[in-house]
């Protein structure tokens, strides 16, 4: 994946079709130009529909699935299925005022993962904050902003970790560094209940949780926070994201990906085990 500051922002299902339609298309033997062709445009088109930079026009896809020799009406009719909803907005659309592109495909990655890991050495992750944390933190990052926008933004936060209590949730593990918690964001009262929301997180089966303390020395990940997904398709790699000030940058290269997982997994190694978070975050709490 390129750099995610511009540009529309594609759903995993869309990512999904087009590596399908790539995938047709090679076991048809067709070149891009070929495929082209087939449907009268240029071969780049045919390039930005397999890497999901534009929608899928339902015409196209009836087209290319008859170029490739898809006939079953049946098959024809479950892709042009799939490729309506993958063209639908996501529920983050409504918050378009308020979401870069580059943040839309976070989301979307987010949504459909069924594993997310993440090293964060500044913040609490936005699945985890509590309302107040990430008002306070919005407000320092986002200082000229007015409060209706910072309000829509804190929406948009807390309706993103439904992901969290859906019935299939991702697992989500994350590393942090010690540095998170010292951090006094929002006063005192605000870093009691988010130390308090994280020990509830702990405590679900589908979440964990690791404190990386100064005391341990450095680690493979100190450059900055990214995130770590992986799809139940198998049509999707991994993908990491590095976060910056001003945006993302999305990788999917195996050689790229298995560096940031490299990282996670010797920080997980490095840190205090998973059970002994409760007791690091309570010590934490009586500091406050």
């Amino acid at each position: 994946m390129a750099d995610a500051r511009s540009g529309g922002a594609p759903t995993v299902l869309r990512l999904v079709l087009g590596r399908r339609l790539q995938h047709l298309r090679e076991k048809a033997g067709l070149s891009y130009q070929e495929a082209g062709r087939a449907l009268d445009v240029t071969h780049a088109t045919i390039r930005r529909m397999e890497k999901a930079e534009v929608g899928l026009r339902i015409p196209y896809v009836e087209k290319l699935l008859h170029t490739y020799g898809v006939t079953e009406p049946e098959e024809i009719a479950g892709f042009v299925s799939l490729a309506r909803e993958a063209n639908r907005p996501g529920w983050w659309h409504r918050y378009r005022d308020v979401l870069p592109d580059w943040f839309s495909a976070f989301v979307s990655l987010e949504t459909e993962s069924h594993v997310i890991r993440a090293y964060e050495p500044h913040y609490v992750p936005g699945l985890l904050q509590t309302p107040g944390y990430a008002r306070a933190v919005l407000r320092a990052g986002l200082p000229h902003a007015a409060e209706e926008e910072i309000e829509r933004q804190v929406a948009l936060r807390m309706e993103r970790q439904a992901v969290l209590t859906r019935a299939d949730p991702p697992l989500l593990w994350v590393v942090m560094d010690e540095t998170v918690l010292r951090r006094r964001i929002g006063g005192r009262q605000v870093m009691y209940e988010q130390i308090d929301r994280l020990l509830e997180a702990a405590a679900a089966p589908r979440v964990r949780l690791q404190l990386m303390p100064f005391g341990a020395g450095p680690h493979p990940a100190m450059y900055g926070p990214f995130h770590l997904f992986r799809f139940p398709m198998d049509e999707l790699p991994d993908v990491a994201c590095a976060e910056s000030l001003v945006g993302a940058v999305y990788f999917d290269q195996r050689d790229d990906v298995s560096a940031f997982l490299e990282a996670l997994d010797r920080m997980c190694a490095q840190a205090p085990p998973v059970h002994r978070t409760e007791s690091l975050l309570r010590a934490l709490r009586k500091e406050i």
